[in-house]
């Protein structure tokens, strides 16, 4: 950042932004998360002035919210790479200074699997996922995502590191030991700010009681977090997924393979299926088979009405049905309903019964933020996209939410900072291939054809099937709302280069 000129009124940024000295010092506290009451006491300024000098920063940096500004601010002043060349210095950067949330915050990282085979990794990790979960449910907790506590699986970091990175105050560890039909889960509960102990325990039981010992450890976290409350909070949150445990054990394996452009997806239906077969009530089951369709049909759905789209609704139907209390069964479903028919009351209603049942499910965040970006609400889209990420800081699967904001700025006719959202994926993921349909659209409609023309070169290396008319068919049903969305988008395609069928 350049001093102040002479006159001392202003100070600019490159790339010729310009801000008053006053609105840098709010952006220099904003970019260390504080919020506009901190602001207001560090700075000695009414509240409603450092609204107006927040405004003015979103709309000098053309972003929607303070996470984005902070981000874009980072960048321009070269503190915060544009392209970091890993998850790693991304994290650094920008997840270094998080401001602890202003209720109990925890992180739960992988268990270790103390099985004697590795292929039980699963199971531990399964175990990890629902404890997540359960704890997620007590919405006076601050509880971060699997997608960050599994990014330090089988790594050795210090509690007090882990706390800073992460954000929170409290980090619990442990492993699970399953020998024939006899399963032990041991925990550690740590306070990241000194990285001592604070209690150390084990549960053991049969195969058949691993819900029950799942919810002991959430019930028993609960308490020592939050001493004026009593175990039994945990049992009015309590779900059981299944009485099935074949069924269980099935869902857990297909969970890893169930990814956004992922040629697994399709190893991971039939286990869902013969799930299904032993529990039809089973809504996580129906939710995570849905969610393989909506995530086969992103990459080669050639035309609106392949079959595998009325399979991929119908499931996330009978999610919705079966997964009344079911928070990951819901927004699957609605994320799955909105992308494949562009149903968006149902979709938007199921995905925030998901987030009132759990607040802390980055995923149904995302999902939430993925409906509101596509029918043109691209400011609350982005707002929550950042909660998504504050949430789950360090996910391996962090891109995700970089391609909601590159889409959310795009459909608002934001074509650079698109571009630069798009960058920030595909500094990660390369071959990413919807960041890179979204930059080739950027710069398709910024008149950079020579860049959009690569863009298009390396997606068509990734998906030979790409073309304008595919397109068409895969974001049809989700801006349906949005006409005029589309058609930006197919135009940015096709002056980039993209084929038209």
């Amino acid at each position: 950042m350049r001093q102040p000129a002479a006159s001392g009124k202003t100070q600019v940024f490159p790339g010729g932004l310009g801000l008053t000295k006053r609105q840098l010092k709010v952006l220099a506290l904003l970019m260390q998360g504080k919020s506009n009451k901190m602001i207001c006491r560090a700075l000695d300024l009414a509240e409603s002035t450092v609204k107006y000098h927040v405004m003015a920063i979103l709309k000098a940096l053309k972003v929607s919210n303070r996470t984005e500004a902070a981000l874009a601010a980072r960048a321009l002043m070269g503190t915060f790479p544009a392209a970091p060349d890993s998850l790693a210095e991304r994290t650094e950067h920008a997840h270094s200074r998080l401001v602890l949330p202003d209720k109990p915050s925890l992180a739960v990282l992988p268990f270790a699997n103390l099985s004697g085979d590795p292929e039980q990794d699963y199971f531990a990790d399964g175990v990890v996922e629902d404890i997540i979960i359960a704890l997620g449910r007590l919405n006076w907790l601050f509880v971060i995502g699997s997608g960050s506590a599994f990014f330090y699986k089988g790594r050795v970091v210090a509690t007090k590191q882990i706390g800073l990175e992460l954000g929170v105050r409290y980090v619990l560890r442990g492993s699970v030991r399953k020998t024939g039909h006899r399963v032990r889960v041991a925990v550690e509960l740590s306070d990241a700010s000194t990285g001592g102990q604070i209690w150390g325990d084990h549960f053991d039981g049969e195969l058949d009681d691993i819900f029950a010992l799942q919810d002991q450890v959430a019930a028993r976290v609960s308490v020592l977090i939050a001493p004026s409350l009593r175990e039994a909070e945990i049992e009015r949150v309590r779900r059981i997924p299944t009485e099935n445990l074949t069924a269980y054990d099935l869902v857990l394996q297909a969970q890893p393979l169930c990814r956004l452009y992922s040629t697994n997806n399709e190893k991971a239906l039939p286990l869902l299926y013969r799930a299904i077969e032993l529990d039809k009530s089973y809504g996580s089951a129906y939710g995570l088979a849905a969610l393989c369709y909506r995530a086969l049909l992103v990459v080669n759905r050639k035309i609106p009405t392949d079959p595998r789209v009325a399979e991929g609704i119908r499931l996330a139907n009978l999610a919705a049905e079966h997964g009344l209390n079911n928070t990951e069964a819901l927004w699957m479903a609605g994320e799955t309903i909105f992308m494949l028919s562009g149903e968006v009351e149902r979709s938007q209603s199921l995905i925030e019964q998901s987030t009132l049942l759990n607040a802390n499910s980055a995923s149904a965040w995302n999902a939430l933020g993925i409906v509101r970006t596509y029918v043109g609400d691209s400011t609350t889209g982005m707002e929550h996209f950042a909660r998504a990420r504050r949430l789950d800081p360090v996910n391996s699967f962090h891109h995700n939410y970089w391609v909601g904001t590159s889409l959310a700025h795009f459909l608002a006719g934001h074509n650079e900072a698109s571009e630069r959202a798009a960058d920030m994926v595909l500094s990660e993921r390369p071959g990413y291939p919807m960041a890179l349909g979204l930059k080739a659209a950027s710069c398709g409609l910024l008149g950079k054809l020579d860049e959009g023309r690569q863009c298009v070169e390396r997606l068509l290396s990734v998906n030979a099937n790409a073309t304008v008319s595919a397109f068409r068919a895969i974001y049809g049903a989700p801006l349906r709302a949005n006409p005029e969305g589309l058609k930006a988008y197919l135009r940015g395609l096709q002056l980039s280069g993209l084929p038209v069928s």
